[in-house]
Parts: structure tokens; C-alpha cells; sequence
């Protein structure tokens, strides 16, 4: 059966064990469903996260009636006799008059007794005269802003879970905020594993260059992460045993050790940190060793003091974290492993920790047959052509060459896609 459309299945109640695709990142989404505390924060401030309210308007917008054009604002049929000018930014002018006029700007506030606005281009004055050249009457209400055209005062213009983005932060201005309740950032702390990853330089033999230390952070922080930590542990089970006690942050993600390899110790670190496993494996290609575990409490905080000045903003010192709100992502160390590890569990679960609302799943057609996996979901580069998307070469699991040049990662149902058949889409990172 194909993916498209399964978002909704749950998890299994038996136990982690090896999850589909969907239900995998169902699992996650659930994991997650305790969102974070609220704080109130400067409009600047908020931008990528997420609103904890629903928008509203303090204002009617616009707050009066205004001009939609330089001109001059009439009252009754003309001609007018034009007295004065009316500026943006002034104080309503004396009442119109039937059969007068006055200059008026673009956003400036209509005098009382003016029924339309006459535009620049479309009048003529002879002496104190004005009149209408425009190759169609003029009409009540013409080129006026009526006063709440947009909203009125209290209105629910966005619900909470909303993104703040540019425009958000611009509607809110306008309706009159300086503020907004929005979700604390999850704090993330990222572990490479292994001892064969350098940082920088050309690798030598039987090394290679760490990719998901450059590749994950920008992209954790894109999903509306704090990153706190990027730190690199070393194949020893004690290091990664005591990174995991340690770690204070909301979201751990882990990058290899998951498999069962002689250095794989993620399982084991996991037991002894008490830790319970959420999703042990996807029937995903590739990614297919990804985990998600709960942690314990942490201890102490990991983000600093509260800023809430909210109710509901958590107690001053701690993070905002729950018992319970603690999680572990872990990643196959395969670069497009890790990557479909991601947008699997790690995104779900930090959308939902951030109270983001679930987006409805984007479609597009094949404009070629896409292969996929015998009996897992395969999560495949792709681009957008006119007839429809297309696979791309260098999609094995350590390769990130046809990642680089994808628009999106296409869910690919066990069997494959044949061409014209619709597929769910994901955005690449």
C-alpha cells in the first residue's frame, strides 16, 4: 500500500520493535504532543516560532476610514469645489460638504461626508473646480479603505500553532502587537559518534569527513531548534554512557551507533540511562536502524533562565521541560540515512514539541516509474519537472550527491511508484 496518506496510523501499544514508515513518524508526533512553555517575546524576537495563541486583532484594521489613493476625497456627484489637503499621519479634517472636495493622500483618513475618492489621474480642475475625467462614473465608496475592512478589534486572525514567519510578524504590528506568545525553542544537543570523523581537512585512510556535523544544525534550527551542543564522543561506551546522563537539553539527537555493530553502543547507553524505547528500526529505506527513546527528567536546566512573563511559562531556572518531555533521536551514521532518519522522527517530534499545527501532506505526480524497496518505504531525492518529479542519481545511503540537487525527498511505497501515480513529498533539507 503506498505511504501517501498514512500519517494517521498509530504506533503499536506491544512494544517499539520495528515500525512502517508511518507509523514510525506517527510515534513521533505523539512523543512529542506535550508542547513546550509559552513566553512572551518582541516581535523581532519571534521570528520561526511558533504562535502559543491564537492571533488576534487589537485593533480594527484599518482603524479608520482611509484613502486607496492619492487624489482628492468628494462628497455627493460633482463637480466639487476643492478647499484644503488631507495628509497621512493627520487628524480627520472638518465635514464634507455636499459638492465640495478636498486633496487627500494615499492611507490618509477620510473626512467625514466624503463618499468616494477621486484619483489623481482621473481629475481635472479648472480654477476651484474639480472634475471627473475617468472613462467610468464614479461610485459610492470608490477607491476607500472602509474602516475594519481587514479585521475587526478581538478577531482571531491566526490560530496558535501557527509558524511566525515575515508576514506573521508584519499582521501583527499592524493589528496593533509589540509582543507575542510564542513557544519556547526545544533546546537540541547533537552527538556525533565515531572515531574515524574529522572536522576538518582531507581525510586519510580509513577515515572520513564528519557530513551531519555541517548538515544537521542549520537544519534542526530551520525546524525551530535551539541547538545548544554539537559535540564529537569517541567509540567508547562510558563517554556516550555519561554524554546521555548528562545531557540537559530537551531533544538529544545521536548520529550512528545504532545498529549492532562491535562499537554500535547507543542501545546499551540507552538501558543504563534509563531510557525507554519508543521506535526500535523503520521499515525505511534507507534509515532503517533509526531509534527514538524517552530520557529521564533532566536534573538541571539546559536553557537558561525562564523569560516567560506568561502564565504557564514553567518555574524561573528551569527549562520548561516535563518529567517525561525528554527525548532521544538516534540517526544511522550514513549521511541520506541520517537524513531520513530526520524526517522521520526528528522533525515530527520537534514540531509537535514546538506546538507547530500538522500540515496536510504535500502531492505531486511521477513523471517516470520511481523504484523502490521490495517491502520497506524508500525515501528518494527527487525534482520537479513540468510533467512531474523525478529521481536523481547518487541516492545511496553514505551519498549526499543527489541530495544536494534535490527539491524534496519523494515517499516511495514498497514496490515503487509507477509513472502519473501521486507521491507524498518532503522537503530536503
Amino acid at each position: 500500500m503506498s505511504a501517501v496518506g498514512q500519517t494517521t496510523v498509530a504506533a503499536p501499544s506491544t512494544g517499539p520493535g520495528v515500525l512502517s514508515w508511518a507509523q514510525a513518524r506517527e510515534a513521533a508526533r505523539r512523543a512529542g504532543l506535550r508542547p513546550l512553555p509559552a513566553v512572551g517575546l518582541p516581535l523581532a524576537e519571534a521570528l520561526g516560532r511558533t504562535l502559543a495563541e491564537p492571533l488576534t486583532a487589537l485593533t480594527d484594521l484599518p482603524a479608520f476610514d482611509t484613502s486607496a489613493m492619492d487624489g482628492w476625497a468628494v462628497a455627493g456627484p460633482g463637480p466639487w469645489r476643492v478647499a484644503g489637503r488631507v495628509l497621512a499621519g493627520r487628524a480627520a479634517s472638518a465635514p464634507l460638504a455636499d459638492g465640495a472636495a478636498v486633496e487627500i493622500a494615499t492611507g490618509a483618513q477620510l473626512p467625514p461626508g466624503a463618499t468616494a475618492v477621486l484619483r489623481r489621474e482621473h481629475g481635472r480642475t479648472d480654477g476651484t473646480l474639480l472634475h471627473d475625467c475617468g472613462h467610468q462614473s464614479l461610485t459610492t465608496g470608490q477607491d476607500v479603505r472602509p474602516r475594519g475592512q481587514e479585521c475587526r478589534r478581538g478577531e482571531a486572525l491566526l490560530p496558535g500553532g501557527a509558524l511566525v514567519g515575515p508576514a506573521v510578524l508584519g499582521l501583527a504590528a499592524a493589528c496593533g502587537h509589540d509582543r507575542l506568545a510564542v513557544r519556547r525553542r526545544p533546546v537540541v544537543e547533537l552527538l556525533v559518534l565515531g572515531d574515524e570523523l574529522l572536522a576538518s581537512g582531507v581525510p586519510g585512510p580509513g577515515l572520513v569527513r564528519d557530513a551531519l556535523g555541517p548538515l544537521l544544525p542549520p537544519w534542526l534550527r530551520a525546524a525551530g531548534a535551539e541547538v545548544a551542543e554539537v559535540r564529537s564522543v569517541r567509540d567508547d561506551f562510558g563517554l556516550l554512557r555519561d554524554a546521555l546522563r548528562h545531557s540537559t537539553a530537551d531533544i538529544v539527537v545521536t548520529t550512528g551507533g545504532t545498529a549492532a555493530g562491535p562499537v554500535d553502543f547507543l542501545h546499551r547507553a540507552l538501558a543504563e540511562a534509563g531510557a525507554r524505547l519508543l521506535v526500535d528500526g523503520v521499515a525505511v529505506r534507507p534509515g532503517h536502524p533509526m531509534l527514538l527513546a524517552e530520557l529521564p527528567s533532566a536534573a538541571c536546566p539546559s536553557a537558561g533562565p525562564a523569560r516567560s512573563g506568561l502564565p504557564g511559562g514553567g518555574p524561573a531556572g528551569l527549562p520548561g521541560g516535563l518529567p517525561g518531555g525528554r527525548h532521544l533521536v538516534g540517526l544511522p551514521g550514513n549521511p541520506l540515512a541520517a537524513v531520513a532518519g530526520t524526517v522521520t522522527l526528528a522533525l515530527p517530534l520537534l514540531h509537535a514539541r514546538s506546538g507547530r499545527s500538522a500540515v496536510t501532506p504535500a502531492l505531486a505526480p511521477t513523471a517516470v516509474g520511481l523504484p523502490g524497496h521490495p517491502v520497506d518505504t524508500r525515501l528518494l531525492p527527487v525534482r520537479r519537472t513540468a510533467d512531474g518529479v523525478v529521481p536523481l542519481a547518487f541516492d545511496g545511503p553514505a551519498m549526499l550527491r543527489g541530495l544536494a540537487r534535490a527539491e524534496a525527498l519523494a515517499v516511495v511505497p514498497p514496490g515503487g511508484a509507477a509513472a502519473g501515480e501521486p507521491v507524498e513529498l518532503l522537503e530536503a533539507p
